[in-house]
């Protein structure tokens, strides 16, 4: 039940956008309309339509609006349309991408200028969105630092296992006692001058 309800409220959003995302597009725009003074086919040039936008034309009772095939309306034939409009307000949804042609059928109207070529777009075009970040990518064995180059190599180094910082042999401090053998040496070398000494001076 409560997926019914998500998926229901995901459908309900959408359909809110889509309706949001939607233009309605008066035919001749706000200085103009559906008449032989307005130069329609720069203002057709100067828009794009996408599905789910509206046509309005807006128009006096001496004008009608006729949907019709490309052929009647690069010839402005107006004996077979396709759809009649003439309520002076006339609202054509975008449904489905394509061409679609309009005209008036008043006699001599659309050899005036009164045709126009719409061309509908399958979705409008997204807004423009700053880029992401890209994801921190892991470094390569390239540009890894070798070990020569780390803190715990370098001779010096407080960290360094191998030196000591003032360049001591590895593993001995400058005050440290010698080596447990040299002590020994030492021990049987300053007894073995003493003994020889008291032998000495027994004789």
């Amino acid at each position: 039940m409560a997926v019914l309800r998500t998926f229901v409220c995901l459908a309900a959003i959408a359909m809110l956008m889509e309706l949001a995302m939607a233009a309605n597009y008066t035919v001749g725009g706000a200085n103009g309309g559906w008449d032989t003074s307005t130069d329609l086919q720069s203002w057709v040039a100067a828009q794009t339509f996408a599905v789910g936008d509206n046509l309005i034309f807006q128009y006096t009772p001496n004008h009608d609006v006729l949907e019709v095939t490309k052929a009647d309306h690069d010839s402005c034939q107006t004996g077979n349309p396709l759809q009649t409009y003439n309520d002076g307000n006339t609202v054509v949804p975008l449904t489905t991408p394509g061409k679609r042609y309009f005209i008036c059928g008043t006699l001599g109207h659309c050899s005036q200028g009164m045709q126009i070529e719409i061309d509908t777009l399958a979705t409008s075009m997204p807004p423009a969105t700053s880029p992401s970040s890209p994801p921190p990518s892991s470094p390569s064995p390239e540009t890894s630092p070798s070990p020569a180059n780390t803190p715990e190599s370098v001779p010096g180094s407080p960290l360094s296992p191998d030196v000591p910082s003032d360049g001591a042999p590895s593993g001995v401090s400058p005050s440290s006692p010698p080596p447990p053998s040299s002590a020994i040496k030492n021990s049987f070398g300053t007894l073995g001058f003493g003994l020889v000494l008291m032998v000495f001076l027994a004789f």
